[in-house]
């Protein structure tokens, strides 16, 4: 069969048969095809068919392995005997031929496999991409490709003492011959036989993958009479080939013939079994839901310090080390989970870059005052939609640079699918099973052997770890809100909504000048606490301290002392103690008795004994004051260096503006714009009714095309799909083609063509009509047609 054999067999599917390949490949028809001839060739593309062979589990890959690897069309039963012989014994016919049925529709559906149910055969360019297939070598034709006659010969004379130079039977190359030599298992036998323990040994270590290895000076020639080493008599009977100076290979039908019928060496029609210890569902989810609430806090937390106190963007992008050591000192957080936090956080679009610091941005006054649960399953959906690896950070790139939080060398292509499936594979686990890693890499590979596992099992290993610090799973055990922001449909908030503990609005105000809150506090509770008091501790029970930094703290943000006394009046479940009322109202006493304006700026108070005494402080010398009146001190230092510089010799000044009201510095009052992550799902199918019009369209073009003959005496000409597949086919069964070309001047030519190879918009051909190798524009071939045509 060619390619215009599967272009037919898909123009004969169903349109619901269509559509359901257009789910399953959606990069078909990006742009829509013109008919059913373009989605052949574009199904058929190299690129297209990489794509599709990733997503598909070991043991589907498996089938279309064995497949690839057969001769001709296979039927269902055939294919059936050969799987058998890589399934272990405890998984009976039954249970297989689901398994088999399963996979031969997956490939059918997405058109990876065609033909009849008795003639199955890969799709075109399936077996070129399969390459090498079951780590299986090249064939043996492959392998002795540059090998000189004379030494095919001499190998030949070896292998089968009836063979006469330069001839056997009859017109048969020499390179044909030894291919079936090396297919005849009665002849690897005893050519096998004939060789050493020791090499016998090597050659079996290479059955099973990687079919090839290194040898220095692999082309040395050797008969198998003066072969000395294992590996020297090895390639002496043809049973390695030499496919370079220092590597040599397996050949592909040795390879066969020792596995005895297998082309697996072991294979299972199901997924690896999760394994890890079980525990309580509930107590999971407990927990889980206690690690989510820690986790919204300390978003909060990180995006009210950087309210007030922002760190600098690094100038090639990115948070400076420093920062987030100090950052992760101010949320008692190790290193990578500080990091995490400030990663979701941009992710979600409540921080981002401003100006050169990084800053809360105007969604995040939005998020703090949602309900716990929400804000929660904004966090996670950024988190699993992230194209990042916040794992990587505090590590060394390729030009031994550390990598750090927020900057761009984080992302990686796939972060997001590999979470995505990772949670998926959580989602799956029976309840209260915490899966070892081990076993998630397992069932992942599985899922998608094609995937590099380097990187892949890096990536599953760090979004298992931050699924535990998130809430997603407690103990180990995927949580029911975990659960849900795998499937993503909505639910995750409905779902950890009664798990969370109830936030209380009072406190539990001490003589020590410390406040226990007894459970979390409400937001607004929360905010106020946070602002006139320091937190000490944190657990079950968060401690607050008061000082009087931070009482001045909340004078400085625009409160009175009568404000804070009767917000702790109202939210403490004990009377306000005395050491307590007595800080407020002497900070509050002291606070704005001198002001700060601009002279570039300036100095008030009504007590001119307290300007004598600044003005003799020495540490004034650098502030150079100058009295303007009893009352009034003037300065060159701007107004913001002059309050702190006062505060720093021990006063309580507070910054006034030109008409002379207090100049409140809120906390908040810093933002910036940012925009949330989109949110990524494992598998991402187009719309259903995109999908429908996609098949209508290409049934449209179908019935509008009409045959194009070539004229007698005149250049081919066809349309540009069928000219494409015609090119591969040709290309596939080493054929000559008749084309039309037309030059740079525009002039219509023709050409008799050898096709070698097509890429990158070019066909490589042998041009019989000017004996050269030709590199051909391929827009620029009007058509093609068979020889004699």
């Amino acid at each position: 069969m060619t390619g215009t054999d599967f272009a037919e067999w898909l123009r004969g599917r169903s349109d619901e048969l269509l559509r359901a390949l257009v789910a399953a490949r959606p990069e078909l028809v990006t742009p829509v095809p013109a008919h059913i001839d373009g989605l052949a060739a574009r199904a058929s593309s190299p690129s297209a068919i990489g794509r599709a062979l990733d997503r598909l589990d070991r043991f589907t890959l498996a089938v279309l392995e064995t497949l690839a690897l057969r001769p001709g069309p296979a039927d269902r039963e055939t294919l059936l005997s050969l799987l058998r012989r890589a399934v272990p014994a405890d998984h009976d016919d039954e249970t297989l031929g689901s398994a088999l049925d399963a996979a031969l529709g997956v490939l059918t559906t997405r058109a990876l496999v065609y033909g009849a149910a008795d003639a199955l055969l890969p799709a075109p360019g399936v077996a070129e991409a399969l390459e090498p297939p079951a780590s299986l070598g090249p064939p043996a034709a492959e392998v002795f490709r540059h090998h000189p006659p004379e030494r095919l010969d001499v190998l030949l004379r070896d292998i089968d003492p009836a063979y006469e130079d330069g001839r056997a039977d009859g017109e048969r190359p020499a390179r044909e011959r030894l291919a079936a030599l090396l297919a005849d298992p009665a002849t690897v036998a005893r050519l096998v036989g004939e060789v050493s323990p020791q090499a016998q040994t090597a050659l079996n270590e290479l059955v099973w993958g990687p079919a090839s290895g290194r040898l220095p000076n692999a082309r040395r020639e050797v008969d198998a009479a003066n072969a000395q080493s294992p590996i020297e008599q090895l390639l002496a009977r043809g049973l390695l080939g030499a496919t370079g100076e220092e590597t040599v290979a397996l050949p592909r039908e040795v390879a066969l013939v020792l596995r005895d019928g297998r082309v697996h060496r072991d294979l299972s029609p199901g997924p690896p079994a999760l394994e890890g210890s079980v525990r309580d569902q509930d107590l999971a989810d407990r927990t889980a839901a206690g690690q989510a609430f820690t986790f919204v806090r300390m978003v909060e937390e990180l995006c009210e310090v950087w309210s007030v106190d922002p760190p600098g963007v690094l100038r090639t992008g990115g948070l400076a080390i420093r920062d987030l050591r100090r950052t992760a000192q101010l949320l008692d957080l190790p290193e990578w989970a500080a990091g995490l936090v400030v990663e979701v956080a941009h992710a979600a679009g409540l921080v981002a870059a401003g100006e050169g610091e990084w800053l809360p941005t105007g969604g995040y006054d939005g998020w703090r005052i949602k309900a716990t649960e929400d804000r929660w399953a904004v966090l996670a959906d950024a988190w699993a939609a992230m194209e990042r690896a916040p794992g990587l950070i505090g590590e060394r790139d390729d030009r031994d640079r550390p990598m750090n939080a927020l900057h761009p060398d984080l992302r990686r292509p796939g972060a997001a699918q590999t979470r995505a499936r990772t949670l998926a594979v959580l989602e799956a686990a029976p309840p209260g099973l915490a899966p070892t890693p081990e076993s998630v890499l397992a069932r992942l590979a599985w899922e998608q052997p094609r995937r590099r596992p380097a990187l892949r099992d890096r990536l599953v290993r760090f979004a298992l770890r931050e699924a535990e610090h998130i809430g997603v799973t407690g103990l180990g055990v995927p949580s029911s809100h975990g659960r849900a922001v795998a499937r993503g449909d909505g639910t995750t908030a409905g779902l950890l909504g009664p798990l969370l503990p109830e936030a209380v609005d009072h406190v539990l105000l001490q003589a020590d000048l410390t406040a226990v809150a007894p459970g979390p506090l409400t937001t607004d509770l929360g905010r106020r606490l946070a602002l006139m008091a320091d937190v000490e501790s944190k657990g079950g029970a968060t401690v607050y301290r008061f000082s009087e930094q931070s009482v001045r703290r909340a004078l400085d943000a625009g409160h009175s002392a009568d404000d804070l006394l009767t917000v702790l009046e109202r939210h403490s479940a004990t009377p306000v103690p005395q050491p307590l009322r007595y800080l407020v109202t002497d900070v509050a006493r002291r606070h704005g008795r001198i002001r700060v304006g601009t002279a570039s700026a300036y100095i008030r108070c009504d007590d001119p004994a307290l300007l004598d005494e600044v003005l003799a402080d020495k540490r004034a010398h650098l502030l150079r004051l100058r009295r303007l009146a009893p009352t009034v001190l003037a300065s060159k230092t701007s107004r913001a260096a002059l309050v702190d510089s006062l505060r720093a010799m021990g006063y309580a000044p507070v910054a006034e503006s030109l008409e002379g009201d207090v100049v409140v510095a809120r906390a908040d009052a810093r933002r910036t714009e940012g925009q949330p992550a989109a949110r990524v799902t494992a598998n991402t199918a187009p719309d259903p009714e995109v999908v429908a019009a996609a098949v209508r369209a290409m049934r449209a073009g179908d019935s509008r095309r009409r045959p194009v003959e070539a004229p007698e005496g005149q250049v081919p000409r066809s349309p540009a799909t069928a000219t494409i597949s015609a090119l591969q086919d040709a290309i596939r069964q080493g054929t000559r083609v008749w084309i039309g070309y037309l030059d740079s001047q525009g002039h219509a030519t023709s050409r008799i063509l050898e096709p070698a190879r097509m890429e990158g918009g070019y066909l490589t051909a042998y041009d019989e009509t000017r004996a050269t190798v030709h590199r051909f524009a391929l827009h620029r071939i009007t058509g093609i047609a068979e020889i004699g045509r």
